[in-house]
């Protein structure tokens, strides 16, 4: 494990977050990497995600680094009773519960902050409260409501984008929204509630196609289909069936693509001239590129493309990135001891959030913790003796 070796910025912030999934756990992780300390409070029997299958084997380990774990039954009025006990001496509150739930159980803003008025608590939902509040969300359902799958999908066919991007983003806003109220907090000395919800980041990222229909009047296109902003934009088949991206987005780039590959009568062709006039002419062009590019492997055009400083980029596969030389150059990748599933106790290399801090990457502290390892730790602070602790395991209030 490493960390920078300088004070990180959130050192001292102590957060509580009850939450599963993606993105409350992703809100908690920003919070951990940058130095805060967060319990993660699990169901008693642990958290589900622990034991996913195919696409979401990867959530707790990804997500929960950096972090410590205690159980405790949230339906025993004792344990309620001892999470806001625990809530009493944090900084932060993160929860992803459905709306109502954690009120149910006095561990709602209101509640908490009445004794904590420095508490700043995160909600992080489906929706922002009003008329689609009441249903249940999932990354998958805002994105078909939101226009994000129309978008990524051939017409007719709306298609998920490839990973949580939902989930990911609205924890992370989740965590801009704490550190801007830490800010304030600062000022004021009063904490406050902050909310973050799914459908609302969704909307956000569609935002741009939004606004080219605003000022436009034309429909945007699913992505496939698009009136691209740039001609040369897209991927290429060539030699031997191989694929890669190229790219030519200004008048100089395009100068220079042509000129890297010896199309100097595209050049010279004045119906080319601008890139506005590129685009209008892409039907016609882009037969033209897919044709002669066939002629060169995709390490061969990468070769070309990196000498002349153009844009481009071969189409990796999410394995192939555990061997990428920037991001093992770069620290990106650190290992963390998997506490869960077959390879329990064994490392993997997790993506670092995407930042350094006076030049150092954020690094691995803690690894993903077993399923209430930090019980005793966490409850021996709140000033509760080990047969306190032991009488309330053996009462299945905590584990």
């Amino acid at each position: 494990m490493s960390a920078a070796p300088h004070a990180l910025p959130l050192t001292g912030l102590r957060v509580v977050e009850f939450t599963h999934m993606v993105m409350g756990p992703t809100c908690g992780l920003v919070l951990a990497d940058l130095g805060a300390e967060v319990i993660k409070v699990e169901p008693i029997e642990g958290d589900r995600t622990r034991h996913l299958l195919g696409a979401g084997a990867g959530f707790f380990p990804m997500f929960n680094r950096n972090k410590k774990s205690i159980r405790i039954n949230l339906q025993h009025a004792q344990g309620a009773a001892l999470a806001r006990r625990l809530c009493a001496t944090v900084d932060v509150v993160a929860e992803n519960f459905k709306p109502g739930a954690m009120a149910r159980l006095g561990l709602d803003y209101a509640t908490l902050s009445a004794s904590n008025p420095r508490l700043i608590y995160a909600s992080l939902k489906g929706f922002l409260p009003g008329p689609y509040d009441h249903r249940t969300a999932l990354d998958e359902v805002v994105q078909m409501m939101g226009g994000l799958a129309y978008m990524t999908g051939r017409p007719g066919d709306p298609l998920r984008a490839g990973t949580s991007v939902n989930d990911i983003m609205g924890g992370m806003f989740g965590a801009i929204g704490i550190l801007g109220a830490l800010v304030q907090r600062g000022i004021t000395g009063r904490g406050q509630e902050i909310q973050s919800a799914l459908f609302e980041n969704n909307i956000f990222l569609v935002g741009q196609h939004m606004m080219q229909y605003a000022i436009t009047g034309v429909a945007p296109d699913p992505m496939p289909n698009r009136i691209s902003a740039w001609a040369v934009y897209d991927v290429f088949t060539v030699k031997d069936g191989e694929q890669i991206f190229l790219a030519a987005v200004s008048d100089g780039q395009w100068a220079t693509f042509c000129d890297a590959l010896g199309f100097g009568d595209l050049f010279a062709d004045a119906r080319y001239k601008t890139n506005n006039d590129r685009v209008r002419m892409r039907p016609e062009l882009m037969p033209i590129l897919r044709e002669r590019l066939k002629a060169w492997r995709a390490s061969e055009l990468a070769a070309i493309f990196e000498q002349a400083g153009l844009p481009y980029a071969p189409i990796a596969k999410p394995q192939d990135l555990l061997d990428d030389p920037h991001l093992l150059a770069t620290q990106g990748l650190a290992d963390v001891q998997l506490s869960d599933g077959p390879r329990a106790g064994q490392t993997a290399k997790a993506a670092l959030l995407p930042i350094t801090l006076a030049g150092e990457r954020l690094g691995v502290r803690l690894d993903p913790p077993q399923s209430g390892q930090h019980t005793h730790e966490v409850l021996s602070a709140l000033g509760l003796s080990p047969a306190e602790i032991d009488h309330l395991q053996q009462a299945h209030v905590v584990a």
